[in-house]
């Protein structure tokens, strides 16, 4: 509601006790309301105003306040719409003449007045006008209202830094409700627009009502101002207080010929980076810390910051190594001793020993033990360590996700911390441990980055001697390290990673060799773990070979270990239990310890049946055999496949019927059938997914094997990928194919001509056990397996 909409009902009267010209002057003002019974200095700036002070220093001073409705208006042509209709009459008290030309004049409001008619005849303006007398209330209501709006503006005044304490007297000895209103809208900071309002309205009831919203809003801002202000000042305060109590102690710690505390820790601080074998680069960084750590406030968080960084530049071993131990036949004991088998590896480690033996400043190799699960590739590593003499450091990176992991975080992060790499060196106190990054095929990557992009630098011997941590921010040199990565497949490891590290392939284990390592190992291990002593338990041979054929289907010995230790804590019982006699853990006692026979290997007992062959996989937890499954039925020639196959396995499917159509007269199939007859291939474990190319081989022998009704051995197994032309192509992971086929009973395998060459990494003993058969195309295939199986 404006000014001018909310007078127009109000009754005004004529005020005869004040004796006024019936035309006053008057003097616009801008942003600026003045109230009846306030005084209030003003700044007179334009022409017509100052010449109105001059005509009221010299007849009478009594004069009009208005507000103006506009930024800029025109005096010397002044309008009546110009001006708020409701304004002030008011009284000169004072005039003051600055130097620089302005003048400061100090006015007493006196009552509310409503302009007439406005002229400008005199060179500034004047108006007729009429007083207007203000209405009386003495309900209960106003008396509340009037008690209410003081005491919540006495709390504003003592609350705000703004108003002077004299206001609160004031307040307190005003009973008026006219005047108690007038000066609380006076001194509240109330926009102006709602000041001319409060201007215009003659009842003080409605004023007080509008200004006890204003109060409230007011008393609520500063209070909750006070608030922000008295934490900010009571954490600047103990700040301050902690610098003055230091620079207290440290006066009185001069005075009493005492060292500085802070001064002593710098001095050692000061010595550690002296004796730190550091960089260059990194010695720089560190005289420029350390400066700035100097001029900092220990009290300040900065101070903390570069205090660890130094702690961290001083602590690495820039130039501290162990020493090698660079005896080749000692190194060759120790590996023996601690694993059996896994020669290639053992070979690898000699070779770099003896290279090393040569040539001090080799560059460390990157080698990545690829096998399944449970083979010794984590132990591996603790045993290279300890041949070779060195700190031995071993950092998971499975499920890692954060580059800033391997890279650190840079220092202007809260929090900021160097990457697990420079911190594993940090812990370990040497410049060349053995590092085992285990599970780096299980590196993930996310918003935050790709930990295996980070990787690159790292094991790379070309670019690991130049190191860049971000925390850091200087060169480290990692070249030295001795990086060895675990892996159960390499097909989800980046191929420019994959391409930085030798590969050294770790198959499963044969029957012979997971007998000499539990014997040697596994059961001492069990048998000191549970409490037990040797001529308490006695494993058999017989015993062990029937637990790993009998109770284990692994290419590793952990599902072997388990095993034993069951056993163990069974006999553990029986000498807790008061038995004294020793026990002997031979084939027959492993039902009553481990229950009946688990994994059913002997293959060979199966009886053959037409459409029925046996193919070999190879899978991340090494090899494994699976039944290829084929029937027909009377329909259109379709194709049709289950058992949870991949893609490529399809397709394999797919190209064998292929060949089979195409070559049906000479494989004496009748044609006619064929095209008459829908075709199921089924490989059981459903719910197992499988896929690759190396079913093609036993997908189309158990097809033809079903057309012309004519069975295979089980005891034979084959792999290999076909062509449309009938070609058998080559297949990796033939030597975890071939052990997980020994294990399973087969006596036969089928390879493809070009895998020849595998067989040389084949044990020995698994070689005794089993005949190899190498074809070169799918008739070859056929002809071997359909005359081995008359043969049977």
């Amino acid at each position: 509601m404006s000014a001018q909409e909310d007078t127009d009902n109000l009754e005004v009267e004529i005020v005869q006790e004040l004796e006024m010209p019936d035309i006053l002057p008057v003097m616009p003002l801008k942003n600026f309301v003045l109230f009846p019974h306030m005084v209030a200095p003003l700044v007179i700036t334009t022409g017509q105003s100052k010449k109105l002070v001059t005509e009221l220093s010299t007849r009478t001073p009594h004069f009009i306040t208005a507000l103006q409705r506009g930024d800029e208006i025109d005096e010397a042509n002044l309008r009546k719409d110009d001006l708020h209709r409701i304004g002030c009459v008011a009284r000169l008290i004072k005039t003051l003449n600055f130097p620089d030309g302005s003048t400061h004049i100090l006015v007493e409001g006196l009552s509310r007045c409503e302009l007439k008619k406005v002229t400008t005849r005199t060179g500034y303006p004047t108006a007729t006008f009429t007083m207007i007398e203000e209405s009386k209330d003495t309900s209960l209501e106003m008396e509340a209202l009037v008690r209410s709006a003081s005491e919540k503006f006495q709390q504003i005044v003592t609350m705000s830094p703004n108003l002077p304490d004299e206001l609160v007297v004031a307040i307190y000895n005003m009973n008026a409700p006219q005047q108690l209103s007038d000066l609380i809208a006076t001194n509240l900071p109330i926009p102006v627009d709602e000041q001319q309002k409060l201007l215009a309205d003659n009842r003080p009831i409605r004023r007080l009502k509008t200004l006890m919203e204003f109060l409230n809003r007011e008393f609520q801002i500063l209070k909750l101002g006070n608030k922000i202000q008295s934490k900010v000042n009571e954490s600047f305060t103990k700040t301050q207080r902690e610098i003055f109590l230091r620079e207290q102690l440290r006066t009185i710690q001069k005075e009493l010929g005492e060292d500085d505390p802070q001064a002593a820790e710098l001095l050692e601080l000061e010595k550690t980076l002296g004796e730190a074998k550091l960089s260059k680069e990194a010695r720089a960084a560190a005289d420029k810390e350390f400066q700035r750590l100097k001029s900092v406030p220990p009290a300040s968080p900065e101070h903390g910051v570069i205090r660890t960084y130094l702690d961290v530049l001083s602590e690495l071993p820039w130039d501290k190594g162990t020493e090698d131990h660079l005896d080749i036949l000692a190194a060759e004991k120790i590996l023996n001793q601690d694993h059996y088998g896994l020669e290639k590896v053992k070979e690898r480690i000699l070779e770099y020993l003896s290279v090393l033996k040569l040539k001090k400043d080799m560059k460390g190799p990157i080698l990545c033990l690829a096998g399944p699960p449970g083979v010794g590739k984590t132990s591996l590593g603790k045993s290279v360590a300890r041949a070779l003499g060195r700190e031995f450091v071993r950092m998971s990176l499975g499920g890692m996700h954060d580059e800033a992991e391997i890279r650190g975080h840079r220092r202007t992060y809260i929090g900021a911390m160097p990457g697990r790499i420079i911190e594993s060196i940090r812990r370990c106190g040497a410049n060349n441990p053995v590092f085992m990054l285990d599970e780096i095929d299980k590196v993930g990557n996310d918003f935050r980055g790709d930990p295996a992009s980070a990787l690159l630098e790292v094991l790379d011997p070309e670019q690991n001697s130049t190191f860049n941590d971000h925390y850091l921010d200087v060169q480290f040199d990692l070249s030295k390290v001795l990086f060895i990565t675990t892996a159960n497949m390499l097909d989800t490891i980046p191929g420019p990673l994959r391409d930085r590290m030798e590969v050294i392939r770790i198959s499963g284990y044969t029957l012979q060799e997971k007998v000499h390592i539990a014997r040697r190992f596994l059961v001492p291990k069990a048998i000191k773990e549970h409490g037990l002593k040797r001529t308490q338990i006695k494993f058999s041979n017989e015993a062990l070979e029937g637990i790993i054929g009998g109770y284990t289907a692994e290419a590793g010995v952990r599902n072997l270990e388990r095993q034993i230790a069951n056993v163990c804590r069974k006999v553990a019982r029986g000498f807790a239990e008061g038995k004294t006699r020793p026990v002997e853990v031979t084939a027959g006692k492993l039902k009553s310890f481990l229950g009946p026979v688990k994994i059913e290997k002997d293959v060979a007992e199966n009886e053959a049946m037409p459409g029925v062959v046996t193919g070999l996989a190879w899978t991340p937890y090494g090899g494994d055999i699976l039944f290829i499954e084929a029937t027909r039925m009377g329909g259109k020639g379709q194709l049709i496949l289950t058992g949870s196959l991949g893609d490529v396995m399809k397709e394999s499917a797919r190209a064998a019927l292929s060949y089979i159509r195409s070559h049906a007269a000479e494989l004496k199939l009748d044609e006619t059938q064929l095209a008459e007859s829908d075709i199921h291939i089924h490989v059981p474990a459903g719910a197992t997914p499988k896929d690759g190319p190396s079913a093609g081989v036993a997908i189309a022998l158990a097809i033809v094997s079903m057309l012309l009704d004519k069975p295979v051995r089980p005891d034979l197994a084959m792999t290999g990928e076909i062509t449309l032309r009938g070609r058998v192509m080559p297949v990796g992971g033939v030597k975890e194919k071939v052990l997980a086929a020994a294990r399973a009973g087969i006596k036969h395998i089928m390879l493809p001509e070009k895998n020849k060459i595998d067989l040389e990494e084949i044990p020995a003993d698994v070689k005794k056990k089993l005949t190899f058969k190498t074809v070169k195309d799918i008739d070859q295939a056929l002809r071997y397996a359909l005359k081995l199986s008359e043969e049977k």
